[in-house]
């Protein structure tokens, strides 16, 4: 009659086999936690750097008419502060809906966090 009994040291090379494809799965699950994440960052990222560039251009051509047609009213330099005030609380506004936008974005992979819990403590119980 043979023993099928495994010994202590194959018992615990499977052990670390899984706990090795364990730990591989929850990096492939991280990997598509964050790329999921970052996906929906693009979005109000690309609006913020677009944001920025039309308002860059806008303002300078804008900066220009308006301080050129104040300045047929008010000196030069109350033209130039008048305008200024306007696109900087433009901006403002413009750059308070992108961030709003971006708390939204979870930077913490909540599943492989929690999948990882529990893995350890398969691994404590499996050790026992």
């Amino acid at each position: 009659m043979q023993s099928s009994a495994r010994t202590v040291p194959e018992v615990l090379a499977d052990i670390v086999g899984n706990i090795q494809e364990i730990i591989r799965s929850e990096f492939r699950l991280a990997k598509a936690e964050i790329r999921q994440e970052a996906a929906k960052a693009y979005g109000p990222l690309i609006s913020c750097l677009i944001a920025g560039v039309v308002g860059l251009y806008a303002g300078a051509y804008l900066i220009f008419a308006a301080i050129m047609g104040l300045a047929t009213l008010l000196p030069t330099w109350a033209a130039s502060l008048i305008v200024s005030v306007v696109l900087a609380v433009i901006a403002a506004v413009m750059l308070s809906a992108a961030t709003k936008k971006l708390k939204n974005v979870n930077t913490v992979p909540e599943r492989t966090v929690e999948s990882l819990k529990e893995n350890v403590q398969w691994a404590k119980d499996q050790i026992k």
